[in-house]
């Protein structure tokens, strides 16, 4: 880190997630996908959730997780982890759409999918997720860290999902199917 550089203050929002209270109910499943249907409301589909509950059934246990950032590659970690006598996959704690699982991708495009915490116009006070689990699992939780300023923009979302396209289409018939809705816009 380099202490030359400008610092600023950021509010990171977060959920945070008790595994020992989540009863697997899926609510927040169902909130989400509602929240982000078009118009919203209209319908619901887990599988465009931003929140998945994955259930280990041997263990009787439930992991609800949020969708995080998009990855273009597979990770390398496959580590398990022991916490209070339970253990866990390392993948199953990841935020990550990536090419290795399809938790995270809206199911007809196949472009990846992340949490935004709800913050839509109108802005919620917490994200519909957390507002429907009715056990507390879910915690909504802002607070500030200092952080580097940045000099270049970080990508943009439809940068995030055109890369994701090219990733599986290729993108040469990516830039075939811009120029026939281009051309069949100016027709």
């Amino acid at each position: 880190m380099n202490a030359d550089r400008p610092k600023k203050k950021k509010i990171v929002k977060t959920i945070q997630i008790d595994l020992d209270k989540c009863n697997g109910c899926r609510a927040c499943e169902m909130a989400c996908s509602t929240f982000h249907a078009r118009p919203r409301y209209a319908s619901n589909n887990p599988a465009r959730s931003r929140v998945r509950v994955l259930f280990d059934p041997l263990r009787d246990l439930y992991v609800p997780v949020y969708a995080g950032d998009y990855a273009p590659a597979e990770c390398c970690g496959r580590d398990r982890y022991t916490i209070e006598g339970k253990t866990y996959d390392e993948c199953g704690f990841c935020r990550a759409s990536c090419p290795s699982r399809d938790l995270f991708k809206e199911p007809d495009s196949g472009l990846p999918l992340k949490c935004d915490m709800c913050q839509e116009d109108p802005e919620l006070k917490e994200p519909m997720c957390v507002q429907w689990c009715i056990t507390d699992a879910l915690t909504y939780v802002e607070r500030e860290e200092e952080v580097e300023e940045e000099n270049a923009a970080q990508p943009e979302e439809l940068e995030t999902g055109l890369e994701a396209l090219a990733d599986k289409f290729g993108l040469e018939k990516i830039a075939e199917a811009v120029a026939r809705l281009a051309a069949a816009r100016k027709g």
